[in-house]
């Protein structure tokens, strides 16, 4: 196998001694020893492995856990789970990360309470950073600047779906865990586009299966179960964010556990942590909506008994303005008002009555002073000729008739002569 070497010259293994041939069933303990004496080969002791780390996880307790994936072996690439106890661990010169290169030394070793292998490492030389991770690296920076990641784009799920697309394998504990938390919560039609969730083609078949189930549905699910970082490449590629950022409805990812990011996770209108909580995220709990309509029905009852309390009394009140009693001393009150207010007027207008008279009586003996028939009546008389006021000498001659108006009448004459001021 070309993923690990030795720098000593290989030996050949011993062959184990045969176990006798025998009708009885062994024990699991028997078989766990069986499994540990072949692996107890010269060949994967102190051995130093070249690989890619992947699921890389740091214990509250300092032990490191990950596996080592062979490099550029594609996403059925062979994977060999390894652990680094603390007291090795704490000997390191640097934190590893998913994606990097490293060439652990280790021996393999049985864990039998899981019946399975591992690599114990005692020491990890850092190397480069893997290719899929730096491909990964490349394709977010690209997809990064075409805006697939942009925070403006995020979309609100909707409030009520009435139908949940789930972008899944259709077999398998993901769509039995959507279906359940649905079916508890919020019962509504689960249209399920079923894809492949990993192997060489994988990120087609998932693009193609949100984009079909895109316009049928108010929101979709993206989901997959736990897996390494080969497992979980797929939901890495272009195709798939793109197909995400796309989407019409909003996009939900519940893509591997909740210490597994993808570029998917973040092209997602929102991330939930397992397929579980994606469900619980996309429907409401109808325990939750039926308490919030017993408050609500709650404050309207208050609501309504309030407005009837401050009705009655106002009707109260108006009732009370609108007793005989209240009634007749009102209208006392403004009947005294109106009297009050006559008096006053009768007085403002019998002096404002006074002042104009004695104003008038002024004008009329001014008027008076200067009327023609004050004049008159002191012995003098107005002449007119033809109807026309003779106000000068100059307008008579001799033989003219003229109509002279006294203080009580009037009479005809005849000019006999004419003499002027300058003649006399």
């Amino acid at each position: 196998m070309d993923w690990f070497y030795r720098d000593e010259p290989e030996k050949e293994p011993e062959t184990p001694e045969a176990p006798a041939v025998s009708d009885a069933p062994l024990t699991v303990a028997e078989v766990s020893a069986v499994i540990e004496n072949l692996l107890d080969d010269s060949r994967l002791q102190d051995i130093k492995v070249l690989g890619e780390i992947t699921n890389y996880k740091h214990h509250a307790r300092g032990h490191r856990y990950f596996s080592l994936s062979e490099k550029g072996g594609g996403s059925t690439a062979a994977v060999i789970k390894c652990v680094m106890w603390r007291s090795d661990a704490d000997r390191l010169a640097f934190e590893p990360e998913d994606g990097m290169e490293v060439t652990v030394t280790g021996s393999v070793r049985v864990y039998a309470p899981h019946g399975s292998y591992q690599l114990q490492v005692q020491s990890i030389a850092r190397g480069g950073l893997g290719e899929k991770y730096l491909l990964v690296e490349k394709w977010k920076k690209e997809l990064a600047a075409e805006g697939c990641f942009a925070t403006e784009r995020k979309r609100e799920l909707p409030a009520f779906p009435a139908r949940v697309g789930v972008v899944t394998s259709e077999t398998g504990a993901v769509i039995h865990d959507i279906r359940t938390v649905i079916a508890r919560r919020y019962p509504v039609e689960i249209v399920i586009s079923p894809t492949a969730v990993q192997g060489e083609t994988a990120h087609t078949e998932i693009a193609r299966a949100i984009e079909r189930v895109a316009g049928h549905v108010d929101v979709v699910i993206v989901a997959r179960g736990g897996g390494s970082f080969e497992d979980l490449f797929p939901f890495n590629h272009p195709e798939v964010v793109r197909a995400i950022a796309a989407c019409p409805v909003p996009v939900v990812s519940a893509v591997g556990h909740e210490v597994d990011v993808t570029l998917a996770d973040l092209a997602a209108d929102i991330r939930a942590p397992t397929p579980s909580a994606a469900a619980e995220l996309v429907v409401p709990d109808r325990k939750d909506l039926r308490l919030a309509l017993r408050d609500l029905r709650c404050q309207l009852g208050n609501a309504l008994l309030a407005k009837v309390s401050r009705a009655q009394d106002d009707l109260d009140g108006l009732k009370d303005r609108l007793r005989p009693q209240r009634f007749a001393k009102k209208i006392e009150e403004k009947r005294q008002a109106t009297a009050d207010l006559a008096d006053r007027l009768e007085r403002a207008f019998a002096t404002r009555c006074e002042r104009d008279r004695l104003v008038l009586a002024g004008l009329q003996t001014a008027l008076e002073g200067r009327s023609p028939k004050a004049l008159l009546a002191r012995g003098y008389c107005v002449a007119e000729k033809d109807g026309v006021l003779v106000t000068s000498v100059d307008a008579l001659k001799t033989k003219d008739r003229l109509s002279l108006r006294f203080i009580d009448g009037r009479s005809r004459v005849i000019v006999e002569h004419v003499d002027h001021d300058g003649n006399l």
